[in-house]
C-alpha cells in the first residue's frame, strides 16, 4: 500500500493508516474523550448526552480535550453509534445507569416507519463539528500538547450488525438474543434492516469525509456474538459493501474496522472487507494474527483497558509488549476497548510517555 504524497508528513497516524510502519507507533485511545477526564465531567454536568453530541461547540470541545492534554495522534469525533437510527426517526433516550433506550424494531411495520430521508438534516450538526475540527486541527495554532497540523481527524459509525443489535433489542444487552433470533427466524426482515443500515452507513461516512474526516472507523462491537455463517453474512458482507462505496467516492480515505471479539474470523474479515487497518480487541494476540493478515493491512490495538486502570509496571510491560509485537507492521497503538471512566489521568499520561519513548 503506497503512501499518498499529499499527506503531510507530520500526521503520523495518517501515514500509518496508509501503510507505513513507524516507530514508535502513532497512538490514540478509544473513548479518549470520556469520563476519566475532569474537563469532560465538567462539560457533562452542563448538558445531557444527546445535546453534547448535537451541539457543535460542545462536541468540538470534547473531541479536542484529549488532544490538548495528551497530544494524541488521532482526534476521533465525539458522537455515538446510535445517531444514525435516531436520525431515521427511531426513538432514543440515554438513561442514567441504564444506557441507551430505543423503541424496539421487531416487525416489518416498525421498520417501515424509519425514514432515511431525514438523515442529512438531522446529522448536519455532527458534520458541522467535523468541519470545525478540521479547521482547528490543521490551523496555524498548536492544540495544547499537539503540534499544529499533526493530528489526524477521524470520523466513525457503528457497523450495521452492532447498530441493528440496539435497534432490535431496544437497548443494551449481554446476549442480544432478540436480534440474533430475528437473524435466524426472520432472515428476510433482518436482511432488510441490515441492507438499510449498510446503505445509510456508507452515505453517512461519505458525508463525514466531505465534512473533513481524514479517516473513518467502523465499530462492530458485538460481531463476536455471531457464528461464522452469520458473521460472514451480517459483519463481513455489509462492511465490504460500505468500504467499497466509500472508496469509490473517496479512494484516499482510510478505513479502520473493529470486529470486536471476532476471534479467528478477524483474518477473513481483513481479507474480504477491504479495510486498511483491523482493530483488535483485548483478547487477540498480535503475534498470532500478523501472519494471517493480507499484505498491506495494518493493525490497531490492543492494550487491556483494565491494565490502564491498574497502571504501574504491569501496564508498562503490556504496552511495551504490544508495541514490539506490532513493530515492522503498520501499527496504531490503542486499547482493546474504551478507556474506563475510573481510570486515573496519570495512568494515561504514563501510557502515552511509554509508547512515545518507543517502549
Amino acid at each position: 500500500m503506497k503512501t499518498h504524497s499529499h499527506i503531510p508528513s507530520a500526521k503520523r497516524l495518517l501515514r500509518t493508516l496508509n501503510g507505513e510502519a513507524l516507530w514508535p507507533p502513532p497512538m490514540w485511545l478509544m473513548r479518549q474523550a470520556g469520563r476519566f477526564l475532569p474537563e469532560f465531567r465538567a462539560m457533562r454536568a452542563k448538558a445531557d448526552f444527546m445535546t453534547r453530541c448535537m451541539t457543535p461547540d460542545i462536541a468540538t470541545e470534547l473531541t479536542l480535550q484529549p488532544i490538548r492534554r495528551f497530544g494524541m495522534d488521532g482526534a476521533i469525533l465525539f458522537s455515538d453509534i446510535l445517531i444514525l437510527p435516531w436520525a431515521m426517526g427511531q426513538s432514543l433516550d440515554f438513561v442514567a445507569g441504564t444506557g441507551p433506550v430505543l423503541g424496539a424494531i421487531r416487525t416489518a411495520q416498525d421498520l417501515d416507519k424509519l425514514d432515511a430521508g431525514m438523515i442529512a438534516e438531522k446529522t448536519a450538526p455532527v458534520l458541522e463539528t467535523l468541519t470545525r475540527l478540521r479547521g482547528i486541527l490543521d490551523g496555524p495554532d498548536s492544540i495544547g500538547a499537539a503540534a499544529p497540523g499533526s493530528t489526524t481527524l477521524m470520523g466513525f459509525t457503528g457497523s450495521p450488525f452492532t447498530v441493528a443489535c440496539y435497534m432490535v433489542e431496544g437497548g443494551g444487552s449481554k446476549e442480544f438474543a432478540q436480534t440474533r433470533r430475528m437473524a435466524f427466524a426472520e432472515p428476510a426482515l433482518f436482511d432488510r434492516l441490515i441492507d438499510l443500515l449498510t446503505t445509510t452507513t456508507a452515505d453517512y461516512l461519505c458525508a463525514q469525509v466531505e465534512a473533513g474526516a481524514e479517516a473513518v472507523m467502523l465499530f462492530d462491537s458485538w460481531a463476536g456474538l455471531l457464528p461464522p455463517s452469520q458473521f460472514r453474512r451480517h459483519v463481513i458482507e455489509p462492511t465490504r459493501q460500505i468500504v467499497a462505496a466509500l472508496k469509490a467516492r473517496y479512494p484516499h480515505v482510510r478505513v479502520v474496522g473493529f470486529p470486536r471479539l471476532g476471534g479467528v474470523m478477524v483474518a477473513e474479515y481483513a481479507r474480504q472487507t477491504g479495510v486498511d487497518v483491523v482493530a483488535l480487541d483485548t483478547g487477540a494476540d498480535i503475534a498470532q494474527i500478523r501472519p494471517l493478515l493480507p499484505a498491506g493491512v495494518g493493525i490497531q490495538g490492543n492494550l487491556d483497558p483494565i491494565s490502564v486502570l491498574a497502571g504501574g509496571e504491569a501496564m508498562r510491560a503490556e504496552a511495551r509488549a504490544i508495541c514490539h509485537a506490532g513493530r515492522g507492521l503498520p501499527h496504531v497503538f490503542n486499547l482493546g476497548h474504551g478507556v474506563l471512566p475510573e481510570t486515573p489521568v496519570e495512568h494515561v499520561e504514563d501510557l502515552v510517555r511509554i509508547v512515545r519513548e518507543g517502549a
